[in-house]
């Protein structure tokens, strides 16, 4: 006990100089406060030897906890907030250990196999903490309220008492590791109902993954209309079997939704109908007024005539969205969703044979696929694109769209006919690809200049900061030094505004993005470190990305695609025998650094895809990582956007260097930064090139090989001249890539996740 305190009063006078408090006077109190409660407990609980094993599992699962960041040091950083890392800390050793000396003192706990059980009980729960941090399922954060609780469970579990009232209001994550501790508790039933409701509020498009036990309740068809609503796919595939519970609560059923979708059970290519629930629904559609386009297979599919269907169905329903009381159809977003199906057909139909067609020197050939779609067709095109179109099929894409508005051509009617659905990102993209001056000169300058101010406007009132990314994304993009005013003009204006009215989100928003602009002119001598409060973008320190034993682990994120399969090779073949061993196992390679810094990559090979394989290498490679405690500092993603959420699921935490190719843009981004709040990333406007990524990886080693800081300055432009005798295509893709400086989206996350932490 006097050990964990001793660590802990450490731990804070580390923090109290760092942050420049009063050690003096912290110290006296402190080392007096912990004397007391050492010396308060010293010798003052004898173990019988019976109970000695299940004592020594909470000090083990504690140690566990302390190795699971990387460092054996009795401090458990889970966050880059030391204030945070101390408080748990001292709740997961101080308190812990208080509970279970409270254990072996409560006289009410009379019998040896009811002490074992609270004894298990608290090894439980600091295993249940340990994999939801580590799993991402739980903040840990919360381990004050998760300990506090046990506590009081625990008393009211002796007391043979309800934990009703404590679990009620207690957060989702919390009150369902309780509640699965203490399955002996009275009101055990009655507690998983108020964790299930409290799950359903949170994910309505996972309710049917939790709602079978519960089906015999009077809310079950109430969630069940939910669950209609928000992942009709999931209801679909139960619905497949009548005879399950689930099955049969769905047959009861009278919404009209459910009814609906169970109908559909019956009909060939169901999936494809899912879009248009609202208007089978409604009856303003029928099954054979979109059948005529599904057809009965791909002999009788028609591609064109079904996407247009979507066009017209996302601008009708985004109509209902816009409104001043806004309406969300049910078959908007989630699985099978209109938004997904849209995105799935416009990349399935036209982006991709563009794509794969980037080498064809005849405009038209490459770009027949578009040949039947109309102004507004392109846009969506386009828009639901972002993160699969190249940079050559955008401008292509682009200028037939304008073609397409005809001899008049006025980019201000083309918004008006989209009901302005999804401008600012159409915006960000064009400012990405240079084309956005084009954009706004064909439009009344009035106009314009209303549009741009509406680009900038109401950031504080979105419901994530997604828009205000896009923002900054922007003004990173756009070469154009009038339209670059133009927008730090509007953000100052609306930073005036929010200051004069006291809106307090605003103000920060408009107040960061300001400083952020500003700073990207290097004549304004602008350093964020110092005027926000980030860390460095400019540079990394060599041991920032060490281990305690002084390495660098890697990891690198393969799938089992053609393209994984295709640049793999050439990314072995990269690394000089005379510098690096290499060691092929059957899952994955292990590449180490013969001279200089010991730099230990870690790459999983590119297996089949389709059998899952490339996903049981990466999970088997995490597990050999973590039972070896290694800790990967750098993580690069290699393949499509679509594969990148896996590697996010799988990643490692608090990675400092995150190399990706187009990353499906802010929601990755911000998953990214929310677990690795400082890490500095490396990404492309487009998708990642073999070409490309294997020359920055390598110029990325050599600069770690050397032990000394890196910076991102220096390794770009030495990137940068030797692209320059590169062939055109490769040339321009690599002006996609952007460096951390640059990287003004990501800048603005961490600056106001720093601000809203200091807050």
């Amino acid at each position: 006990m006097f050990f964990i305190l001793h660590t802990a009063l450490a731990y804070f006078l580390h923090l109290c100089i760092r942050t420049m408090l009063m050690p003096k006077k912290i110290f006296l109190f402190f080392l007096l406060l912990a004397a007391n409660k050492a010396f308060a407990s010293v010798d003052s609980v004898i173990v019988p030897i019976e109970r000695i094993y299940f004592h020594d599992r909470i000090v083990e699962a504690q140690t566990r906890l302390d190795k699971a960041d990387g460092k054996t040091d009795q401090v458990i950083r889970v966050s880059a907030n030391e204030a945070i890392n101390f408080t748990v800390t001292d709740y997961l050793y101080r308190r812990v250990n208080e509970l279970r000396d409270s254990i072996e003192l409560n006289t009410r706990i009379s019998k040896n196999q009811e002490k074992v059980r609270y004894l298990r009980y608290l090894e439980n729960l600091l295993k249940a903490f340990h994999t939801g941090w580590k799993e991402k399922t739980c903040n840990p954060a919360y381990a004050p309220i998760l300990v506090n609780n046990f506590e009081k469970i625990m008393h009211a579990n002796i007391d043979s008492s309800s934990m009703t009232s404590i679990i009620d209001p207690l957060p989702y994550e919390v009150a369902n590791i309780l509640t699965d501790i203490f399955t002996d508790n009275t009101a055990y039933w009655q507690a998983k109902k108020i964790v299930l409701l409290k799950f359903c509020s949170l994910y309505p498009d996972k309710i049917l993954t939790q709602l079978a036990p519960f089906a015999a309740e009077p809310f079950a068809d109430s969630l069940l209309s939910i669950s209609a609503k928000y992942n009709p796919t999931a209801l679909y595939s139960a619905a497949q079997s009548p005879g399950t519970v689930l099955g049969k609560l769905i047959q009861r059923s009278q919404n009209p939704a459910v009814i609906t979708i169970t109908a559909l059970t019956n009909t060939t290519r169901a999936l494809m109908y899912f879009p248009f629930l609202d208007d089978l629904i409604s009856g303003k559609q029928n099954i054979n007024s979109i059948k005529k386009y599904v057809g009965d297979n791909e002999r009788s599919y028609d591609s064109v005539g079904y996407y247009k269907l979507l066009v017209q169905t996302e601008i009708e329903y985004f109509k209902r969205i816009a409104t001043a009381q806004p309406d969300t159809p049910i078959a908007m977003f989630g699985p099978n969703g209109l938004r997904e199906m849209l995105q799935a057909k416009a990349i399935q139909h036209f982006i991709n044979p563009i794509n794969t067609l980037h080498n064809q020197a005849n405009i038209n050939i490459r770009m027949r696929a578009t040949d039947p779609l109309s102004s507004v067709d392109l846009y969506f095109m386009m828009l639901m694109g972002e993160d699969e179109i190249y940079t050559s099929s955008y401008k292509h894409s682009f200028n037939r769209l304008l073609q397409r508005l005809g001899k008049n051509q006025k980019t201000d009617s083309l918004m008006v006919a989209v009901h302005f659905d999804g401008f600012k990102k159409f915006i960000k993209m064009a400012a990405n690809f240079n084309k956005l001056d084009t954009f706004l000169k064909l439009m009344p300058p009035e106009r314009s200049q209303l549009l741009m101010k509406a680009f900038v406007g109401n950031l504080d009132k979105a419901h994530s900061l997604e828009d205000a990314v896009d923002v900054a994304d922007a003004y990173s993009s756009i070469n154009n030094k009038t339209l670059q005013q133009t927008i730090l003009h509007h953000v100052m204006d609306y930073e005036t505004e929010a200051i004069e009215n006291n809106k307090e989100k605003a103000k920060l928003i408009y107040g960061l993005l300001k400083q952020i602009f500003l700073s990207a002119d290097s004549s304004n001598h602008i350093d964020l470190t110092q005027t926000i409060g980030i860390p460095s973008v400019y540079s990394i320190d060599s041991k920032t990305v060490s281990d305690d034993s002084g390495r660098i682990i890697q990891q690198v994120f393969f799938y089992g695609d053609e393209d994984g399969k295709t640049y793999f090779p050439g990314f072995i073949g990269s690394f000089s025998t005379k510098e690096w061993s290499v060691n092929i196992k059957p899952e994955w390679v292990e590449i180490k650094s013969l001279q200089g810094k010991k730099i230990w990559i870690y790459a999983n090979r590119p297996l089949n895809n389709d059998d899952n394989l490339d996903d049981s290498a990466i999970l088997h490679l995490n597990q050999y990582l973590q039972q070896n405690e290694l800790h990967p500092s750098v993580v690069v993603h290699r393949g499509h956007s679509y594969w990148f959420p896996r590697t996010l699921k799988m990643m490692p935490d608090d990675a400092r260097i995150v190399i990706v190719g187009s990353c499906g843009g802010f929601k990755n981004i911000n998953n990214i930064l929310s677990f690795s709040p400082d890490a500095q990333i490396i990404s492309t406007k487009e998708i990642g090139k073999g070409d490309i990524n294997t020359p920055v990886l390598n110029c990325l080693n050599s600069n770690l090989l050397t032990g000394k800081p890196l910076v991102w300055k220096n390794m770009w432009n030495t990137l940068t001249k030797q692209f320059a005798t590169a062939d055109a295509d490769t040339k321009a893709s690599w002006e996609d890539y952007i460096p951390p400086y640059r990287n003004l989206g990501v800048i603005f996350i961490k600056a106001i996740n720093k601000k809203i932490a200091g807050q």
